[in-house]
């Protein structure tokens, strides 16, 4: 499956942070994660944001690396 705009939704925001989660009940947690999946949403975050992740077999919280007009890359936190 590809990313839906519907299934990203926002938590938390202040002072230019936001915290995010993304529901993806049909996509597994690697595809996610991967870079570029969310480049749907790019226009919406920011570097420094964070992402909990639901994906259909886990789930996980990743930092936006890098966002910008046609490419977005997360990074797990560690």
């Amino acid at each position: 499956m590809a990313f839906a705009a519907r299934n990203l939704s926002v938590l938390a925001y202040a002072s230019g942070f936001t915290l995010w989660h993304c529901k993806a009940p049909k996509d597994p947690i690697d595809a996610v994660v991967s870079d570029n999946y969310f480049r749907d949403a790019a226009d919406m975050l920011t570097a420094g944001d964070l992402i909990m992740v639901t994906a259909a077999n886990g789930a996980r919280i990743v930092a936006v690396a890098l966002a910008d007009i046609d490419t977005v890359v997360v990074a797990a936190l560690v």
